[in-house]
Parts: C-alpha cells; sequence; structure tokens
C-alpha cells in the first residue's frame, strides 16, 4: 500500500527507525546508492541520489532539491509563473520507504518515489505525487470510493551504435510477430526476470506496431502506486537495455511518421471491495456511478489532452485511424474510441471491468494524468452526467452530420489548442490548485514556443530521447 501520510520534518512516526534498518539490509545486499525520484510537469523523471548510509537522514529531514525543476521543459529550458522558475527557495524530498525497490536491472543501486514538502514543512503544491494522493483521499471521504488503476508502456527499442540522435531499430521482424520476439529475447528474458525480482507483476509483453516497438502491461494498483509503479518499469526497461547495447525511447513519436508510443490508462472505480464497472444494470454491466464517472473522462477530455498528452510530439502520434483514440467517443472494446470499455473474461468480469483512455502518452506526468482523470470521472460522478450513446468502427468514417449529432468531436490536434481547452476547463485547474494549473499552462507554453518552426521530422529528432 502507498504511505498515505504527508513527510514531516523530523519523519513520519516510525519512520527513521525503519530507514536505519533497511540501509542495514540494502547494504548487506551490496546496495551502495539510492534513486530519489520524482516528475516534473514536462513528464521528464528527475532524481537525486543518496548513499544508503544516508536513507535514515533522508527520512528525517528529506533531501534538498530547488523547486525551479516545476517549470523546467523536456530540453531542460525554464518557463516561469508568478510562484515558480526562479533561482529562489529549497524543498526536500522525502522517500516512501513503502515503494523502495532494489533494482534488479541496475546493480548496486535502490530506487524510491519521493513527495515533496517546503522548508517549512508544509506539502509543496507544486508535487504532482501529493496532488494524486490528495484526490484519491478525498474521493474515499466524499464517495467512499477507491481506484484501480494501470498504465500501459509502449516503447521504441534502438541500437546504441547507432549515428547520434538517429533512431535505428534494433528489431526488424513484423508487427506482432515472433521474429522480433526473437531477435530481441535475450533482453526481453531479463527485462521480465528483472520485473519478478522487483515484485512488479507483468502481465504480458509483447512486440507492437511500429518498428522495434514493444509493450509491457503490468498489473494494477491503487493510483498513487499505478504511477510510481509506471515510473519504476521504465527505469528497469532503460537500464536493462544498456545492459544490452541498446536504447530505448519512451516518446509520443520516435519519427514523425507512424504509429507512436502510447502510455494508455486503465482504469476502474472500486466500492467496498465491488467493482463499479461490472454487475450493474447498466450498459454491459456498469453502474450508473460507473457510467457517470465515464461521462465525466469523455466530457473532459478535450482539456484533459493537455495533461495527458503534454508533448509537441504528442501530436504526431494523436492521428486518426491509428489506434490514438482522437475522438470524443466511447465504445465496448473499440480501439479507434478514446475512451474503450473493457468487460473483462467471462467469469473475471467483477475483477477485470475498466476503462481504458486512449490519449495518452508516456511524457505525460503520471501523476498529474491520474489525478486530472479522477477529477474529471468524480465530476461526472457529482452531477449525474449521463454517458452518450456508444461508436462502433471507426469515428473518422462518421459523416460530418451524423459525428456532430452525436457529440463526437476531434480532439484538440496541437499542443496550443489543448492548452486553450485546458485553460477554459475549471474542474480541472481548480483539482490541480493554482501553483500546478500555472506551471501546466506555462510548461506547455514553452514547449510549445521551443518547437516554433520546425517541421515534423525536427519535432521528432527534437523529443526523441528526452522521454
Amino acid at each position: 500500500m502507498t504511505t498515505l501520510a504527508d513527510p514531516v520534518p523530523g519523519g513520519r512516526p516510525g519512520d527513521v527507525e525503519r530507514a536505519t534498518a533497511l540501509a542495514g539490509e540494502l547494504s548487506g545486499r551490496g546496495v551502495h546508492g539510492i534513486v530519489l525520484a520524482y516528475v516534473d510537469t514536462a513528464g521528464v523523471t528527475r532524481i537525486k541520489t543518496v548513499p544508503t548510509g544516508r536513507l535514515a537522514s533522508g527520512a528525517a529531514w528529506g533531501v534538498g532539491m530547488s523547486p525551479v525543476f516545476d517549470t523546467f521543459l523536456a530540453g531542460d529550458g525554464i518557463a516561469t509563473t508568478d510562484r515558480l522558475g526562479s533561482p529562489d527557495g529549497d524543498l526536500r524530498l522525502f522517500p516512501d520507504l513503502d515503494r523502495l525497490t532494489v533494482l534488479a536491472g541496475q546493480p548496486g543501486w535502490a530506487w524510491v518515489p519521493v513527495d515533496r514538502i517546503t522548508q517549512e514543512g508544509e506539502p509543496h503544491p507544486g508535487c504532482g505525487r501529493t496532488f494524486l494522493r490528495r484526490i484519491t483521499a478525498e474521493a474515499a471521504r466524499a464517495h467512499g470510493l477507491s481506484f484501480r488503476a494501470a498504465i500501459e508502456i509502449e516503447w521504441s527499442v534502438g541500437l546504441e551504435a547507432a549515428p547520434a540522435g538517429e533512431y535505428v531499430p534494433a528489431a526488424t521482424g513484423p508487427a506482432y510477430g515472433a521474429i522480433r520476439q526473437v531477435e530481441l529475447g535475450d533482453y526481453l528474458a531479463d527485462l521480465l526476470a528483472a520485473c519478478h525480482a522487483q515484485g512488479v507483476d507483468v502481465d504480458q509483453l509483447h512486440p507492437e506496431y511500429a518498428a522495434g516497438q514493444f509493450e509491457i502491461s503490468v498489473g494494477a494498483l491503487d493510483p498513487v502506486a499505478a504511477a510510481d509503479r509506471s515510473l519504476l518499469v521504465r527505469h528497469t526497461i532503460r537500464a536493462v537495455a544498456r545492459r544490452h547495447g541498446l536504447r530505448v525511447s519512451f516518446s509520443p513519436a520516435v519519427l514523425a511518421e507512424g504509429v507512436g508510443n502510447g502510455g494508455h490508462v486503465h482504469l476502474s472505480a472500486w466500492r467496498d471491495g465491488v467493482n463499479l464497472h461490472a454487475g450493474g444494470a447498466g450498459r454491459y454491466g456498469m453502474t450508473a456511478e460507473a457510467e457517470s464517472f465515464t461521462a465525466g473522462l469523455l466530457a473532459h477530455l478535450p482539456g484533459l489532452t493537455a495533461v495527458t498528452a503534454p508533448s509537441p510530439a504528442s501530436y504526431l502520434r494523436l492521428k486518426p485511424s491509428q489506434w490514438a483514440g482522437v475522438f470524443t467517443a466511447w465504445g465496448l472494446e473499440t480501439r479507434e474510441c478514446a475512451l474503450r470499455v473493457i468487460t473483462g473474461m467471462a467469469g473475471r468480469n467483477a475483477r477485470d471491468a475498466n476503462v481504458e483512455i486512449k490519449p495518452v502518452d508516456l511524457a505525460a506526468n503520471p501523476y498529474l494524468a491520474l489525478g486530472c482523470l479522477l477529477a474529471a470521472g468524480l465530476d461526472g460522478l457529482g452531477s449525474g452526467a449521463v454517458l452518450p450513446g456508444e461508436v462502433t468502427g471507426d469515428p473518422a468514417l462518421l459523416p460530418a452530420s451524423e459525428a456532430a449529432e452525436r457529440g463526437v468531436r476531434r480532439l484538440p490536434v496541437s499542443l496550443p489548442e489543448a492548452v486553450e481547452r485546458f485553460r477554459a476547463n475549471r474542474v480541472l485547474r481548480e483539482a490541480l490548485g493554482p501553483v500546478l494549473a500555472e506551471a501546466v499552462t506555462a510548461v506547455r507554453e514553452g514547449e510549445a514556443a521551443a518547437v516554433e518552426g520546425l517541421d515534423d521530422a525536427q519535432v521528432a529528432a527534437a523529443y526523441r530521447w528526452r522521454y
């Protein structure tokens, strides 16, 4: 379970003693350093590391890091807001000891996600992990709800020896083909072994559509733990790849043309151990609350794209008829709809039923993405929103008049358009709070300005190795 209490100066009750014991155990296992990880607003994982013997000190007093990273761009430029982006101030990174993991894919190291608090001991209003923990706690208090979430991870595997900056696929076999699995079988086997050693339950691992592309699906957890797991698995994928002479990218568009890398989110709402997406009287077994939750997601998708698809490269991926989900539509197992209702196999519906949100990629900060998705769904649940009729097939093929009548609209086609939809979305901005909402806007505007005048191939190249 994820630690629910905010960090405090001196450490949460029992944390210092626990960290002291953990440090001794880790040292005995040959762990020399600990990676303290969080994600900035641009979706880049930022870290500090400490020697294993400093874990107890970190649990008590945190590790210093500047708040300026909340407005860093993916290319390491800096945007500013009224509250963020200056060289002033300091924050403290506090490790969540419940999530500390020895890295099987990077011997000698352990990994842990952090929450950030101010020097005065207050939660940092720009901390995405704290934001997501708050949203889940509010849902439990106000609605008696908990959630299960999982983030799919798609990535492109290239040759480390390729010319500088270029992407040369490390596997040449066909999409979903056995050839590709054989070509990189040693790498994939080591990846599965590392995930198992790190306590990550893998549902499946397979070649994907694009050249050199693979996907891994992992088990669902509470939203904060699911976001943590997404970071841990990506760290592991990258570390194992380097040991095989490979280089990986999670960028939404490694190349300007073709299918990009997604980060689809699977989400389900639960009450008292019962999945609200199964066994109900609504469509495909959804309860009325699950339908309203899904309707809230659908209604807020245009504004959500500024959070779930935050990079200029995201809009090279978000194209019709490529299973990216670029229309405000939902359907049963319909991979072209932005929301895909999944009932699960007969006999497992009560466990597996969920809704998949497709216009999400791995440039997104997973804590912000999941928190905003929950806020959107809870808004629909609270208002009793009605889910419109489903769409079958490809929404891109609907006649314009029929699409308009059914409320099927294209999601933003550029990052500036997504920012405008986000600005107009009161629910998302209020959920994030002014500090995070302003950071999202400023960073997205900074990213858009950074690629002004570039063609699609140049945009893809600019972000190819940033994620």
